[in-house]
């Protein structure tokens, strides 16, 4: 964080920042700190945090270790909200909250249609729903896909450069931080309580019911869980990739898959890798910025490929 505040087109010593952050003042040094980076920085901590935790989170009820938070098509229903709402003029605000409304929407269809499969994920279930689950995200995502391109071939060339930065991820609009630091908060306190379960529900359906898991309730909480924290991150900074993929499957190799550890584990990961990339997108060509999301994507591909090559898919 520190780093963070004190790197940026005008540097300010780390002693400044820290005197800034605790005594403002009207200098042109507290004005950057205290309006500029402080809030941008709360927020790519937030929302790296949020998307790492839904991962961690998706990958239980998947059982699937390469499972990201967007894999079941909710980074594209909040897409075409938010692009809709770009197109039709709206300011960064409402384009926000049509973000989140798209998002809802995506969760409530998946919901909706993979309902009676997430209602029948138990012990005596004569087939594991998880993969209909699965495609039911998929197909969905790929209807929304298609609006997206649909959306872009319409829209006004003035209006292009801002969608695809807010379909790659950018933290340049973020401005507040309440709404993704309050949510980051309140996942951590609604799932934390089951980490024995989600433990437990690693070694599958049939021990889990076994050993006294409600494996259906919990599956549902997880899936909302996981939604509420992509939603609120996809709604401050856009579509970040690979945080809440390669963030949970790394540390996974380092600490284990003990639940307890790895999610807040994963938050803090998350959350500091996110902040990292922020810092890098803004100042590697400064003055321009680059989307956030590429940063991430130039650090997630060769990670994630070298992950798979030396551990595998079954790690």
């Amino acid at each position: 964080m520190l780093v963070a505040l004190s790197i940026g087109t005008v540097h300010i010593s780390s002693l400044d920042v820290m005197r800034l952050l605790f005594r403002s003042d009207d200098t042109v040094a507290s004005e950057i700190i205290n309006r500029l980076r402080l809030p941008r920085a709360i927020a790519a901590f937030a929302t790296g945090g949020l998307l790492a935790l839904a991962g961690a989170l998706m990958q239980v009820l998947l059982r699937n270790p390469l499972a990201d938070p967007y894999i079941l098509g909710l980074s594209g229903g909040a897409a075409v909200a938010a692009l809709i709402a770009m197109m039709v003029g709206f300011n960064a605000v409402l384009v926000n909250l049509s973000a989140f409304a798209g998002a809802s929407l995506s969760v409530i269809l998946v919901f909706a249609f993979a309902r009676r499969d997430l209602g029948r994920l138990h012990a005596t279930a004569a087939v594991d729903a998880t993969p209909r689950l699965l495609l039911t995200g998929v197909v969905l995502a790929a209807g929304w896909s298609a609006v997206v391109t649909l959306i872009l071939t319409v829209a006004p060339e003035g209006q292009l450069r801002g969608m695809l930065f807010w379909l790659i991820g950018d933290l340049g609009g973020a401005d507040s931080y309440a709404l993704a630091i309050s949510g980051l908060v309140i996942a951590i306190v609604a799932i934390y309580p089951f980490t024995r379960e989600l433990n437990v529900m690693l070694q599958g359906q049939t021990i889990a019911h076994g050993l006294g898991v409600p494996v259906v309730r919990v599956r549902r909480q997880i899936y909302l869980v996981a939604s509420l924290a992509t939603a609120l991150a996809v709604t401050t900074a856009g579509a970040i990739g690979f945080v809440g993929l390669i963030v949970p499957h790394a540390l996974r190799l380092v600490i284990g898959n003990d639940q307890r550890v790895l999610l807040p584990a994963s938050v803090l990961a998350g959350g500091t890798l996110l902040l990292l990339a922020d810092t890098a997108a803004r100042t590697m060509i400064a003055p321009q910025q680059l989307p956030v999301g590429v940063v991430t994507a130039l650090i997630g591909v060769p990670t994630f490929l070298y992950l798979l090559m030396r551990n595998g898919t079954s790690t």
